[in-house]
């Protein structure tokens, strides 16, 4: 069956901050002019919001730009910060680092607490009423060239395939989104992007990527423990101190807390389990004490872009860009990116109406890049650049030197410091590393990953082709498994990979089903023969609140 072909000005690919400021901005500077500009968004998840995770606290910088009245028009920003702390905790303590002493970048006066994933919704609403196509549901599986080579568009995904990749008696063709420019926000590790970083050689004179995953829970508490606006962040146990990682705890509106504990995917042990550190963390005496009495309401995981400036690949190519966490515009200091990926989206739409405005078609927009790098947001990236490849020296050295270059030297060393590694080159062999003892969870304050699963509402249909692929089915078991003891197993924090021991012998299952769309797997397996690709469009979690 062919496909149906539509055509767009833009197209932008997934509804998440960037892509979503991206359309209102294109739309408003439309308006403004009165000139008709076609937008479209598409969204794999089922709904805007419902793969969006984050923790989060929103600085208002980019709205107050995109949206100068968004406290009339009903934002859901709800709870401003009252106060903030950081902890170094200890096994059994923890030393509250004075106010004084925090680097101004971690301040959150004047910030809110928020939902990201209402956030989104928020913001698609703002969209549709300005006029922008909104296809929830549809996964951009492919990216469309034109004779020349430059982008034209996407394809979604074809629905109602069976396992083997055959049509199945439902089955629905994609259909292809043209367009003079594609706008790629995908989010982090985005599927397209990372074909459209090598095609395109974005990576060229940069530095690889680094990245850490981020586990979520959000909680209703007792309300006696029901701070609203509280800010905690902290570090140390139960990480050790070559680990980087930490965590966080904001109290929202009606009781819920958000809790979240963030590692660096550059661990060194094939033993660690992000997930189980993560449960392992919540059991502190000083974190506890929070969530006595209360209950869990939703679960979830993403990766994030840790790398910054080092890291920022070329913005723009022949047909499209590349927007917010698809970019890697994440301020890893602040623990914010929400504000810089809706920037970078903005600024996209500014060069993309200017380009529509030529008489002559603009085939590269390059001004993108010019615009960001004379932006606030990029001086924002730059100002935090040496933070995170700091703390390859260690908790205690990073957090010394962290202090130093942002409060003494206010970001503006003479010097950038290299990441100097892969993620996933990062894991020593089995018979280098300690194994990981872990105590069992107790259904109460600690958890098991199906569990975990089951209240994130992930959902595939089970009949469609794996989208969690092979490069060599044998590797797991010759080289992971055999060389580092199956990290994935562990790396994963949704139970998706298992090796099962059956009549003695050992196999290695993959439950695509499960599947959060975190994409760690793409990003830590030590091999690199996990390839994640788009499932059907409306698959995988559905969060609420989140």
């Amino acid at each position: 069956m062919e496909r149906e072909s539509m055509e767009f000005d833009v197209v932008i690919v997934g509804g998440g901050p960037s892509g979503l400021a991206a359309a209102i901005r294109l739309s408003t500077l439309a308006a403004e002019e009165s000139r008709e500009v076609s937008i479209c968004i598409v969204e794999k998840g089922s709904e805007i919001g419902a793969h969006i995770l984050s923790g989060a606290v929103l600085e208002t910088r980019a709205l107050d730009e995109l949206i100068p009245d968004w406290k009339d028009r009903g934002a859901p920003l709800n709870t401003p910060v009252t106060d903030e702390k950081i902890l170094f905790l200890t096994k059994t303590g923890a030393i509250n680092t004075p106010k004084l002493f925090i680097p101004p970048a971690m301040h959150n006066k004047g910030n809110y607490i928020i939902s990201l994933g209402n956030f989104c919704r928020w913001l698609g609403e703002q969209a549709e009423a300005l006029g922008v196509e909104i296809f929830p549901g549809f996964a951009a599986a492919e990216v469309l060239y034109d004779d020349n080579g430059s982008v034209k568009g996407i394809a979604t995904g074809d629905m109602g395939l069976g396992e083997d990749g055959t049509p199945g008696p439902n089955h629905d063709p994609g259909v292809e989104l043209h367009a003079k420019y594609t706008f790629f926000a995908e989010g982090c590790r985005g599927h397209l992007g990372k074909q459209l970083k090598q095609r395109f050689d974005l990576d060229k004179d940069v530095e690889p990527q680094t990245h850490g995953i981020g586990i979520k829970e959000l909680w209703e508490v007792d309300p006696s423990q029901h701070k609203p606006g509280l800010v905690i962040h902290t570090a140390g146990w139960p990480l050790d101190s070559k680990t980087y990682g930490g965590s966080f705890l904001y109290h929202l509106e009606d009781n819920q807390v958000a809790v979240g504990f963030v590692v660096g995917l550059d661990y060194q042990n094939p033993y660690l389990s992000p997930f189980d550190e993560f449960q392992r963390f919540k059991t502190h005496p000083k974190i506890r004490e929070t969530f006595d009495g209360g209950r869990r309401i939703s679960y979830g995981a993403r990766a994030l872009n840790e790398g910054g400036l080092q890291c920022l690949p070329k913005l723009s190519f022949p047909g499209g860009v590349l927007i917010g966490d698809d970019a890697g515009t994440l301020n890893m200091p602040k623990i914010k990116g929400t504000h810089t990926a809706m920037k970078s989206g903005m600024l996209a739409a500014e060069a993309a109406f200017r380009a529509m405005s030529e008489d002559a078609p603009v085939a590269e927009l390059t001004a993108f890049g010019d615009a960001f790098k004379a932006s606030w947001a990029h001086r924002e990236l730059h100002k935090a650049r040496n933070v995170r490849p700091s703390f390859k020296w260690g908790l205690l050295m990073g957090s010394i030197y962290t202090g130093l270059d942002q409060m003494l030297l206010g970001g503006h060393a003479p010097w950038t410091l290299k990441h100097g590694h892969v993620d996933h080159q990062a894991l020593v062999k089995k018979d280098q590393a300690m194994p990981i003892d872990y105590p069992k969870p107790d259904g109460v304050l600690t958890f098991d990953k199906l569990s975990s699963v089951f209240i994130s509402n992930t959902n595939h249909e089970e009949s469609q082709p794996c989208h969690l692929t092979l490069k060599d089915a044998g590797v797991p078991l010759a080289v992971n498994l055999a060389e580092y003891d199956g990290p994935e197993q562990r790396f994963c924090p949704a139970g998706v990979y298992e090796f099962i021991e059956e009549d003695g012998e050992t196999r290695f299952q993959i439950n695509a089903q499960n599947c959060v769309h975190c994409k760690t797997c793409d990003i830590k397996d030590p091999t690199q023969n996990i390839t994640w690709v788009v499932p059907e469009g409306g698959g995988g979690p559905n969060y609420p609140n989140m």
